[in-house]
């Protein structure tokens, strides 16, 4: 699966019945961190729960490269990122994913969290983060 890099924010959702339609409501830190404005028009790709295409041991699709050596990681070591915790790793690590759907390993952090974390470790197909303040 190709992710754009025109993505703005990634986050789980549950898809509920209101009325005539379906709705999928936006967290509200996604606006509050300045990823979307209310009001304006987005598009929104729905992705399965079980879908599982960005893994840790790298076997997800590749974006187009931006450079020789392919895409580089959307985080650097000491960043500081707000993120979500969508899965849980094989070793109970928690799981979230960014940009591109690109792998940040939080050890400690539970499904559903809301953490913000330091980078400390960057690799190809994944980073580690670790916890330094929990459900912002």
């Amino acid at each position: 699966m190709e992710i754009s890099e025109k993505l703005l924010c990634l986050f789980s959702a549950d898809v509920r019945e209101e009325g005539d339609n379906y709705v999928v409501e936006v967290p509200r830190r996604e606006v509050e961190t300045g990823s979307i404005e209310p009001g304006d028009t987005y598009r929104v790709a729905l992705i399965s729960r079980g879908g599982g295409d960005a893994s840790v041991d790298g076997s997800a699709d590749a974006s187009p490269s931006r450079s020789n050596d392919g895409p580089q990681p959307p985080v650097e070591p000491g960043e500081l990122r707000y993120v979500e915790i969508e899965d849980l790793g094989k070793q109970g690590d928690g799981i979230a994913r960014v940009e591109r759907g690109y792998v940040i390993i939080v050890p400690g952090a539970e499904v559903g969290e809301r953490v913000k974390i330091e980078i400390t470790e960057v690799k190809s197909n994944f980073a580690v983060g670790e916890v330094i303040e929990e459900d912002v």
